[in-house]
């Protein structure tokens, strides 16, 4: 064993990590993080498991939390926002890959003929809510000056930024980042009405020969606004086991989303802020996707991974935060409220329900007013229901960012439980043990959560685990072998 004088070591972490290293059960303290691939927030438990045979009351395996050098079992946090956990991301990116893939050409329960069925690529845009500093283009493609009569650079930090913030439309553009779910329920029932107009059918008598699916994620454009990606497709009346009628073609199903789109409007009222409609931008794009192998821009597997990638982005991708900034102690009612009724001012927030004051936080002058708009509306009565004080964080978007129809292919927690299953049998292998009679195998099991996050010195070690990761799948994606 390495004995080191650790008082003459400046870093917590450092220190931490040399006293983790000298543990005489290190190894498998560095085994536990390895399992977690880089994971940044791990969660920890507390408890125990055992694996009882119930015809002869053998304990086949016992395994208890006390056993880890830490005193913990560590498991990763599963949170898809790259900017919280690279490791997690990555994972969800790579599920939901295969469950639009799967769709798209089939696997995973899904048939290989779905790939013959009508599908297209639609992106449902916000509308204009006042000029914005862009990176215009010409008909041939090259760059043309911004209406400030500069040529931006891709990177510059006032693409999206109104050109006059005194009179962007704040308020329109939270509303519609509140509502923007909303449109998109509204969207898939027009849709459904108008292939059915096109056909000639009544929407019952549609519903009887074909079925829409669709899956969709949320990407946030600069300018701080959400639009929607979707795959939508056309199946038979039992979904993708099935092919449409021949009569409902890409060319229907095209005109069909593009008339829907238009159609869409979502009414808000509000005496202080005024009533307002709120529908999707001019800017709607819909393709036909060609099949894999093809010289064509949207195949399948561009398709799929272009989904993924925005699946696991949230609202920090506008340059907002990746936190909640309502206060938790009094959950954003700015009082503690006592059984007898009477309201404590919260210390947590100065009565103000914020966590955090909005002048302090690390944001671009746009992103800020977009959050303080969210909580200025979030405190009228109208708006009371959408939360918004919950979701400033989220520039008002409180939807899910990935979503699916019930036939359009497998389901993200299948994926999740086949690979618990083999991580299972995997284990089991490892340890030894028969393969368990499911009759007879009973496993009994308590746990208890404890917290979350690494030990500094921990932590240094499951940086390097990510980072060598990440090397070399970088080498194998440059052709390395």
């Amino acid at each position: 064993m390495v004995t080191l004088d650790l008082r003459h070591v400046a870093s917590p972490a450092v220190r931490d990590l040399l006293h983790l290293v000298n543990h005489p059960d290190f190894d498998r303290a560095q085994q536990q993080i390895e399992r977690l691939s880089g994971c940044t927030e791990p969660v920890r438990l507390t408890g125990q498991t055992t694996t009882v045979d119930t015809a002869t009351g053998e304990v086949l395996r016992s395994y208890t939390s006390s056993d880890e050098p830490t005193g913990s079992l560590l498991t990763t946090c599963g949170n898809r926002r790259a900017s919280r956990c690279p490791a997690c991301s990555r994972l969800y990116a790579a599920d939901t890959y295969h469950l639009i893939r799967a769709g798209l050409s089939g696997g995973k329960t899904v048939p290989d003929t779905v790939r013959t069925h009508p599908r297209v690529f639609a992106t449902l845009t916000a509308p204009s809510f006042g000029p914005v500093h862009n990176r215009p283009t010409t008909p041939g493609g090259d760059t043309r000056p911004c209406r400030c009569r500069k040529l931006h650079d891709p990177t510059d930090a006032l693409l999206g930024t109104p050109l006059n913030p005194a009179t962007y439309d704040y308020t329109g553009a939270v509303l519609f980042n509140a509502h923007a779910s909303a449109l998109w329920a509204r969207f898939t029932i027009y849709l459904r009405r108008e292939i059915a107009a096109r056909l000639g059918l009544t929407q019952k008598a549609a519903c009887a020969v074909l079925r829409v699916s669709f899956a969709k994620v949320a990407e946030y454009q600069k300018r701080g606004l959400v639009h929607f990606h979707a795959v939508i497709r056309l199946d038979g009346p039992d979904g993708s086991s099935q092919p449409p009628p021949p009569y409902a073609t890409v060319a229907v199903l095209t005109k069909a989303a593009r008339a829907a789109a238009a159609r869409v409007r979502v009414t808000v009222e509000s005496d202080a802020v005024g009533d307002r409609e709120l529908g999707w931008g001019k800017q709607f794009d819909v393709r036909e996707i060609a099949a894999f192998g093809t010289d064509a821009e949207f195949t399948d597997q561009a398709v799929a991974a272009y989904v993924a990638k925005y699946a696991t982005k949230s609202a920090d991708a506008s340059g907002t935060l990746d936190h909640t900034l309502f206060c938790r102690p009094c959950q954003g009612r700015g009082a503690t409220v006592l059984p007898h009724g009477t309201p404590l001012p919260c210390t947590a927030c100065d009565g103000t329900g914020q966590a955090r004051p909005l002048s302090r936080l690390p944001v671009a002058r746009h992103v800020r007013q977009m959050i303080r708009t969210c909580w200025e509306l979030g405190r009228l009565p109208e708006f009371a229901h959408l939360k918004l004080w919950k979701w400033a964080h989220m520039l008002g978007f409180r939807g899910h960012f990935s979503t699916k129809s019930r036939s359009y292919s497998t389901t993200l927690g299948a994926l999740r439980d086949a690979r618990r299953a083999w991580c299972t049998e995997q284990a089991r292998t490892h340890a030894g043990l028969p393969e368990p009679d499911p009759t007879t195998t009973l496993v009994v099991g308590r746990w208890d959560y404890l917290g979350s996050g690494y030990s500094p010195g921990a932590a240094l070690l499951a940086a390097g685990v990510w980072h060598r990761k990440e090397m070399e799948r970088q080498f194998i994606a440059e052709g390395g072998c």
